[in-house]
């Protein structure tokens, strides 16, 4: 049964609406921004009706008008149907004007609604179609996730992605700048379980080395000059999703060794702190250096080499 979401401030208009649409639809119930916001983000509704008058612009409509730029930006193909009394046609409009699918003047015909709604989500059934066959034929035109190649080579890195997305193991990608190392992270997290978590990058070689271990790992308060706050790092940010960790042929040694802990343990430590925390997090490393030479030079540790490359993914060159 498909849910609909039903915001207005008006207990008798939320029970006459549960009762009439409660047979066709789940029926969530709102009466302020702050609860539709909440029940949104649980249920994902594809279709729902905001009333321009809500707390505690009750008389206006800037609550309402709120409501609806929060939803769209959240999910812009959500079907948003406002509701509004016949002397509001102006803020009627001016909803429609910011991505409203429609507006219906109160009082309401539960018969007019109904039929308003089954259009609505017949029109997300097609929308979601749609989008659904543009992604088979970007494909089968040689595109994948915003990576296009025609020649043998990236064909046989499209069909290795497939394979490897969906098995939760660390993965290297190597290859010359500008090669697409971060596109290819970003389709192996977008084709895995973990694909409704976070995707969290970090250049290993963007970033100050005396900086890279806080941007990491994260700092407590008064870890150091200037922690006024505990902030967490980019590695617990990614935590039920995948850290992609870029150039990480030019972390320092130091920081490796901390890295391969965190990969045997599953669990960092932020700086100047004492307590482990637990991560779950699939990695996906790149870089653009010679990782055997590197490790010939002492440059790189061995041991962290494997340990990040259980299947390594060579990118062609542009050239």
């Amino acid at each position: 049964m498909e849910k609909l979401l039903i915001v207005d401030d008006s207990p008798e208009i939320r029970k006459q609406l549960k009762w009439g649409l409660g047979k066709h639809y789940k029926v969530l119930l709102a009466e302020d921004v702050a609860e539709a916001v909440k029940l949104f983000d649980v249920h994902c509704p594809k279709v729902m009706t905001i009333d321009l008058g809500l707390p505690p612009d009750a008389d206006g409509a800037t609550e309402g008008l709120r409501c609806l730029e929060t939803i769209l930006a959240k999910r812009p193909e959500t079907k948003v149907i406002v509701l509004s009394g016949n002397e509001d046609r102006v803020n009627a409009l001016k909803a429609v004007q910011l991505g409203a699918y429609d507006f219906y003047r109160k009082p309401i015909d539960l018969a007019e609604l109904k039929i308003i709604l089954e259009r609505a989500f017949h029109l997300t059934s097609l929308e979601a179609e749609n989008r659904q066959l543009q992604k088979i034929t970007l494909r089968q035109q040689g595109v994948m996730n915003g990576i296009f190649g025609h020649c043998p080579e990236m064909e046989k890195i499209f069909t290795t992605i497939r394979k490897v997305a969906s098995a939760d193991i660390p993965i290297m990608i190597l290859g010359e700048n500008g090669t697409g190392k971060e596109l290819v992270a970003r389709a192996i997290h977008d084709l895995s379980l973990r694909k409704d978590g976070p995707f969290i990058p970090i250049n290993c070689g963007a970033i100050p080395e005396n900086l890279l271990e806080a941007e990491l790992f994260g700092h407590e308060k008064g870890a150091f000059t200037g922690a006024a706050a505990r902030v967490q790092g980019k590695v617990e940010f990614a935590h039920g999703g995948t850290l992609f960790l870029d150039e990480i042929g030019q972390l320092p040694l130091l920081l490796q060794v901390k890295l391969l802990r965190f990969f045997q343990e599953k669990t960092i430590q932020r700086v100047g702190g004492r307590e482990d925390i637990e991560i779950d997090a699939r990695i996906v490393a790149a870089t653009n250096v010679n990782i055997e030479e590197a490790i010939a030079d002492g440059r790189f540790r061995e041991d962290l080499y494997y340990r990040i490359s259980v299947i390594s993914l060579s990118l062609p060159p542009l050239r």
